[in-house]
């Protein structure tokens, strides 16, 4: 298939820069514990220092993949998919969204809303991040709000931008994985005296899983 090609079969989000897909138990937020297939799509220039995929930011680094395979391996096993990053909404979601709710499979995503909003989803999992902030869209359609919580400054960060989500919002602050056992008694602290927020595990980490 020729570059050109391949660039116009992108835009319309009919080839994705897979970087992997995976069928495993959902570690984090309102989902905890729920069995879903990750779709994890190459390419993010949001640039957090403590992320855990940073092999994901190079979306060149990834093939580019036919959308039609990657809904047809995930309708092998769930009827939940998560598609994640990198930062996911860099690509068009519209296609592969419409095709995997046609068969049947809920469409979750988990973003820092930093881009424009493509696709159609029964889940919008928000987790913003202050090097490149989301935008207006990404709050008003955010049903969970997921704060990664580096330190005591971060929670600043998080009541501003749970002002910004809907009322109905699910508010989550979850541990930075390296910074976890300082935060961890920060958090149960917090989330007993502010008692909007929940508290966010890595769960699938403790799980030794994907």
């Amino acid at each position: 298939m020729v570059k050109k090609e391949v660039h116009e079969l992108i835009n319309v989000g009919k080839m994705l820069p897979l970087m992997e897909e995976f069928y495993t138990i959902q570690g984090e937020g309102a989902y905890t514990g729920t069995a879903a297939y990750f779709i994890r799509i190459g390419g993010c220039d949001v640039g957090c220092h403590w992320c855990d995929v940073k092999e994901s930011w190079n979306a060149d680094l990834h093939p580019p993949t036919q959308t039609d395979l990657i809904v047809k391996n995930a309708e092998k096993y769930a009827n939940t998919v998560v598609i994640t990053g990198g930062e996911p909404l860099m690509w068009n979601l519209n296609y592969i969204t419409q095709q995997l709710q046609q068969k049947g499979i809920r469409t979750h995503i988990e973003t820092s809303g930093a881009y424009p909003l493509s696709g159609v989803w029964n889940w919008f999992c928000l987790s913003p991040k202050k090097t490149k902030l989301p935008l207006l869209e990404a709050y008003k359609n955010a049903d969970e709000l997921k704060m990664i919580i580096y330190n005591k400054n971060d929670f600043l960060f998080a009541e501003e931008q749970a002002k910004k989500v809907c009322e109905n919002c699910q508010l989550f602050l979850q541990p930075e994985w390296s910074n976890k056992e300082k935060m961890i008694p920060l958090l149960i602290e917090y989330v007993m005296k502010n008692p909007k927020w929940k508290i966010s595990l890595q769960t699938h980490k403790y799980l030794n899983i994907p």
